[in-house]
């Protein structure tokens, strides 16, 4: 009955901690009222890895972070769309970097550019970007063996996580989930934004349910 309790506790916690780790820009409607594509580019990371690499390896390994949780989206995205689960289409990440190769954007630089360039260059409306601080190849699993108390308490930090959507127009932030990352998160890459995208549900902006809500919201 104690464990039962605790479970219940920890899930309600987990909920309520996701929304309030959620910003909206109050011009979000406004802004993106027009939004039909929308592109998802590689995240930007930082690693902390207690291995020793040297700079160009540590590049690299972060590079690599990088695409897979730009892929591990884009795959969380792709099933939504097949349900007809938003209100946009988002760009297949496959284009996208072909795109930004041919205009010499490349991971090392991409931070150069503006959202306002990159939706141009790219020819959509918004841009779906992502920080990660880490301490573990995520792409690679995180350690399977942990005690109850770990999965309770969250104990094995492995850094953060931040997405945020921005309009192309105005290179505005409209939107931005910020997160720690731990045992609980996930397994793996595709795993952690399945999971965390899922807490977000009615929350992620261009949700349809979710702007149903907002135009249909109900009386008391």
């Amino acid at each position: 009955m104690k464990k039962l309790l605790i479970i219940t506790l920890v899930a309600l916690g987990t909920s309520l901690n996701a929304q309030k780790n959620v910003y909206e820009s109050s011009k979000f409607d406004a802004l993106s009222k027009d939004h039909q594509i929308v592109a998802i580019i590689p995240f930007f990371t930082h690693l902390e890895l207690e291995e020793n690499f040297t700079k160009d390896e540590s590049q690299k390994l972060e590079e690599k972070e990088g695409y897979a949780f730009q892929d591990a989206l884009d795959t969380y995205f792709g099933l939504g769309y097949k349900k007809k689960k938003f209100s946009v289409d988002f760009q297949n990440i496959q284009n996208t970097n072909a795109i930004l190769t041919q205009n010499n954007v490349t991971y090392n630089n991409i931070d150069t550019y503006t959202i306002e360039e990159l939706c141009k260059i790219l020819q959509v409306d918004a841009i779906v970007s992502g920080n990660l601080n880490i301490n573990i190849l995520l792409s690679e699993g995180i350690p399977a063996e942990f005690s109850f108390m770990d999965y309770i308490l969250g104990d094995s930090n492995y850094g953060s996580i931040g997405i945020k959507i921005s309009d192309g127009k105005t290179g505005k932030l409209l939107w931005k989930y910020e997160n720690e990352i731990n045992k609980k998160s996930g397994k793996n890459t595709a795993d952690l934004i399945d999971k965390m995208m899922k807490k977000l549900v009615r929350k992620f902006p261009y949700d349809k349910e979710r702007l149903k809500s907002k135009k249909n919201p109900k009386s008391d």
